[in-house]
């Protein structure tokens, strides 16, 4: 019998047997499986042989390089869920897919990377619901929704990378990724996918020999594999593999801006959106010390697990939580406080190989928007402030106060020049993260031949007394997902709200298909030291030079972090 970790995607799994392995399905999860179709029929005039076939009677089936494929009909979107785009074992590079026979199913959600244990919900839980899946090690797959099959249209194609850091999340974790509206309101071609994570895509064993000589980017590599995919095959599902987006949010804008330092990643895309998240950080990396780091964390989890270097095949039938267990007291003794990319933990690393400290040469060509929410981190959910809005002016003078001391008054000033169209108190659940997403556009300016834009979402959700834009407050937005039943109790899906929606998924969608961003009666203005344009995307959206570098030295960095979207 195979192991867990040598399993395929493709081998037979009862739901017995899963269940006997631990692996939680939520109620959320299944009811997510369930398919719509829009041409339904009324009970006053049930089916005959002559009204219109149920849409997934026949349901399409395309040809891609290994095989056919069955998707589904919802509406006017046509899906295709769980595609294997690669197959690994554990801690090998991904190769491509072996071909099958007959016609495989991709009309459900294939396995996600297994994660760290669940034990509570977010603070983010109501205002940015989740749902978990199916674990297995082998989660090489991707889902794509279209409007139209066959390579008579090529449609802008947008990769979404999921969030969760590098060692949490999937691509159906957040009601908000379902690509559906995105596809069906921009006419594009949506494809999400899944990869390996923490200690599965990032354990160094380059020093147990050769095999291992990339280990320490397999979860990188999946993505490449995947974008690979995407260019040899996306014709058949209307897609254009000249014109590719690559955008994430949190881990996710750190993985596409890592993949414009990736050489194996060149020709794969054409253009980068990094939503909170991204920075660019491996100028100063000190190369060898951070291999010679990552791989003594790997043999400090060997040791944990009481193998020695001539058992490290013995790593691959570990069962995955005991592993995690083993690699994060291994990081905890060894890596910095953080471990951040440049020094350890489950992040990917650069080493100059598959990995450059600066942008490939190729990368100056790319177009790149980057933006970060009002409060990341620092808003109302880690506060618990639910009353800010109905504070008496003497209640916001000593908060103010409290917070900011004799700075209280130059920190105000230069709050309401920078950000008129809100309340003082606002200032309180401002984050610091913009001075990063700044870093990282003048960096990608040095050698850039293309303009790079700048966001901000700060619009308030109408819940819960006010609740300021957190840390994945604008994906919904950019998905074009308010009208989902989870997300719409969860932003309260006012017109105000429908109506920023329009313009925020727009923007992604004009940047996909042109490399800008604006839109009629909304200009979009390249980004520069000089004049930092950003677009504010609020109640009342404009882009304007927002020069809030003074502000942002004067104020404290969070103590706190919420949530569970993220880290870059």
């Amino acid at each position: 019998m195979k192991s867990e970790s040598s399993q395929t995607p493709f081998d037979k799994m009862n739901r017995r047997e899963l269940l006997g392995r631990g692996i939680a399905l939520t109620g959320g999860a299944i009811a997510g499986l369930t398919l719509q179709t829009a041409c339904t029929q009324s009970q006053e005039k049930p089916a005959t042989a002559a009204t219109e076939a149920p849409p997934n009677l026949n349901p399409p089936v395309v040809d891609v390089k290994g095989g056919k494929l069955r998707g589904f009909r919802d509406g006017k979107t046509t899906t295709f869920l769980g595609v294997p785009y690669a197959e690994a074992n554990r801690f090998e590079q991904p190769k491509p897919v072996q071909p099958w026979e007959g016609v495989k199913n991709a009309q459900a959600w294939g396995p996600i990377c297994p994660i760290p244990e669940m034990t509570a919900p977010g603070v983010d839980e109501f205002v940015f619901p989740h749902r978990y899946w199916l674990q297995n090690d082998h989660c090489q797959v991707l889902n794509i929704w279209t409007q139209g099959l066959g390579s008579q249209t090529k449609r802008p194609v947008m990769v979404w990378m999921h969030g969760g850091g590098f060692s949490n999340g999937s691509s159906m974790e957040s009601y908000a990724y379902d690509g559906r509206n995105l596809s069906e309101f921009g006419d594009v071609v949506v494809v999400s996918l899944n990869h390996r994570l923490n200690i599965l895509g990032t354990l160094d064993l380059s020093a147990f020999g050769p095999e291992y000589a990339n280990s320490r980017h397999t979860g990188m590599a999946d993505i490449v594999a995947a974008l690979q995919w995407v260019h040899d095959n996306i014709e058949v599902f209307g897609g254009d593999p000249g014109n590719v987006l690559i955008f994430g949010q949190s881990g996710g804008g750190g993985k596409v801006t890592r993949l414009m330092h990736m050489p194996a990643a060149q020709g794969l895309f054409h253009k980068v959106v990094a939503q909170s998240g991204g920075s660019v950080t491996f100028r100063d990396t000190d190369v060898p010390a951070t291999i010679k780091r990552q791989q003594a964390i790997a043999a400090e989890t060997l040791k944990n697990l009481k193998l020695t270097d001539k058992q490290i095949e013995e790593l691959k039938k570990i069962p995955y939580q005991q592993l995690l267990a083993a690699g994060q007291a291994a990081v905890r003794s060894l890596a910095p406080a953080g471990g951040g990319p440049g020094g350890g933990g489950f992040n990917p690393v650069p080493d100059d190989q598959y990995v450059m400290r600066e942008l490939c040469d190729w990368a100056h060509e790319i177009p790149l928007m980057a933006g970060t929410v009002f409060s990341e981190q620092a808003g109302t959910l880690q506060r618990g402030e639910f009353r800010k809005n109905e504070w008496s002016e003497a209640e916001i003078d000593e908060q103010l106060t409290k917070a900011y001391g004799d700075k209280k008054n130059e920190i105000v000033a230069q709050f309401k020049q920078a950000y008129p169209r809100k309340k003082i108190q606002d200032v309180l659940f401002l984050s610091t993260n913009r001075s990063g997403v700044k870093n990282t556009l003048t960096r990608k300016l040095e050698k850039g031949k293309t303009p790079v834009y700048n966001y901000m979402f700060a619009y308030e959700y109408p819940v819960n007394g006010g609740t300021t834009a957190f840390h994945c407050a604008e994906i919904a937005f950019v998905f074009h997902n308010l009208t989902e039943p989870h997300i719409r109790l969860a932003t309260g899906a006012t017109p105000e709200g429908l109506a920023l929606q329009d313009k925020v998924s727009q923007a992604w969608i004009n940047f996909a298909r042109t490399g800008n961003p604006s839109q009629p009666g909304l200009e979009f203005k390249p980004f520069t030291p000089q004049d930092p344009q950003a677009m504010v995307f609020d109640a009342v959206s404009e882009c304007r030079a927002l020069n809030d570098d003074g502000l942002l030295a004067l104020m404290p960095r969070p103590a706190g972090r919420g949530g569970r979207g993220g880290g870059a």
